[in-house]
């Protein structure tokens, strides 16, 4: 996944396609991975497909169940990164603004690296 949605929004199966070695993109927007994208030559009906998580029967796009753009999303997180909060906001960018912070927290579970105990010398 790409920076939003991987560490914006969380979205992803945390035990899915969150479930990797490497994440080589997770560290660039959305629209830095269609610049990347342009620069490898990669076949345009893949640039112009809708983001989909494939989850669901109908046509339902990840924008759908979101209610926001990824460009949308990147905006609002660059501004969340600036230390803007939703006060500063209105109309479709407080929404959409309000829109990542909640994604944000009800996903932070998929973004924190897994509790490791440590167990203690002596017991092992």
């Amino acid at each position: 996944g790409n920076k939003v949605e991987d560490f914006g929004i969380g979205f992803y199966t945390k035990y899915g396609d969150g479930g990797v070695d490497i994440s080589p993109i997770a560290d660039l927007y959305k629209t830095e991975v269609f610049e990347l994208s342009e620069h490898l030559n990669i076949n345009n009906e893949i640039l112009i497909a809708k983001p989909t998580d494939g989850l669901w029967d109908d046509e339902r796009t990840d924008e759908d169940q979101i209610e926001a753009t990824y460009s949308e999303l990147e905006w609002a997180m660059k501004q969340k990164d600036f230390g803007k909060s939703s006060l500063e906001f209105q109309g479709r960018e407080k929404e959409v603004f309000d829109i990542l912070i909640k994604l944000n927290k009800q996903n932070l579970h998929k973004m924190s690296p897994i509790p490791v105990y440590l167990i203690p010398e002596e017991l092992k």
